[in-house]
């Protein structure tokens, strides 16, 4: 039995992966995103509970005739708690439960347990930020080159994968940005999709009761016509993208 540090359950997520789905919030996150809607996930030894994957599991059971889609675990990352995710996932799969693994990729090394952890896992929703390795660090504070790892490696597995890219003005809202992510998937036949994501700002009330600051106070969200140049920058290389 392995525990893991929870932050928050949702037993009716319908925008993290199809269908509707029972999603577990893990604590702790090594980016720190400018625009980040769950800024009170990023501490890795404070917040959130810590709970065995079975306690998880029998949430989980207590809904399963509910779920069209399955379970989906997302934070904070995922990836710094993979013996719990594995397990809990290889519980699941025992039930035919789809299991959905929503990453920044933001692993510094692929090791036993995170491969372990994608062996139980059918869908990957990976979240790149950027492809400019100095916007990425502009954006998030830490290096893209582990997520452009994770990439490739599940491209090597063939794992099946969505696309995150949130749009957001000032750091990715030019359609040669686009492109730079679109050109990197092109060659992958894992990625089934892109999903192109407007920036909002539902999240500046955690910042506020964290005492943080939120720079990204007067940004507002791309319009249609800019979402639009983004799309065709992944639809001329034949990639399913959709906002």
């Amino acid at each position: 039995m392995s525990l893991g540090r929870v932050h928050s359950l949702d037993s009716f997520g319908t925008v993290d992966g199809p269908g509707i789905r029972y999603v577990i919030f893990m604590q702790g996150c090594l980016m720190r995103c400018r625009y980040c809607h769950n800024r009170d996930t990023w501490d890795l030894k404070e917040g959130g509970e810590v709970k065995s994957h079975r306690e998880v599991f029998n949430e989980v059971k207590k809904v399963k005739n509910f779920l069209s889609g399955g379970i989906t675990v997302t934070g904070g990352e995922p990836l710094l708690q993979p013996e719990f995710v594995k397990d809990l996932f290889a519980e699941c799969r025992k039930e035919g439960i789809h299991t959905c693994l929503d990453t920044n990729g933001f692993s510094k090394q692929i090791n036993d347990d995170v491969v372990q952890l994608l062996e139980e896992t059918d869908l990957v929703m990976l979240d790149i930020k950027h492809m400019d390795e100095e916007m990425h660090k502009k954006l998030t504070y830490v290096t893209g080159s582990h997520t452009q790892r994770f990439a490739r490696y599940l491209n090597e597995i063939n794992k099946p994968v969505w696309i995150r890219y949130v749009v957001v003005d000032g750091y990715t809202i030019r359609p040669e940005y686009a492109r730079m992510l679109a050109e990197f998937i092109a060659p992958m036949k894992n990625v089934e999709k892109v999903e192109i994501l407007p920036y909002h700002s539902l999240g500046v009330h955690k910042w506020d009761l964290l005492n943080d600051t939120y720079e990204l106070e007067k940004v507002v969200p791309p319009t249609q016509e800019q979402l639009q140049q983004i799309q065709k920058e992944f639809t001329r290389l034949n990639i399913n993208a959709a906002y």
